[in-house]
């Protein structure tokens, strides 16, 4: 099992890797990240692109196989 777990917690490694490089670069700059973003902006997923939404998905798979390697390797 934690073989297993391992295989596919380091294939979700790769192609989260993969998936960010893919993401195409907004044109913001800096002001998103400290708050220069509008209210509409948040908590809709409809907006967001396929490859957002997959990247997203991949990594919250990625956090969870982390989280059952750490119950099982301690």
């Amino acid at each position: 099992m934690k073989t297993f777990l391992s295989l596919i917690h380091f294939v979700l490694c790769i192609m989260v890797m993969v998936i960010v490089l893919l993401q195409r670069r907004k044109q913001g700059g800096f002001g998103g990240a400290f708050g220069g973003g509008t209210q509409a902006d948040s908590g809709q997923w409809q907006r967001f692109t396929g490859l957002t939404k997959l990247t997203i998905v991949l990594f919250a798979l990625f956090m969870l196989t982390s989280v059952f390697l750490t119950f099982i390797l301690a």
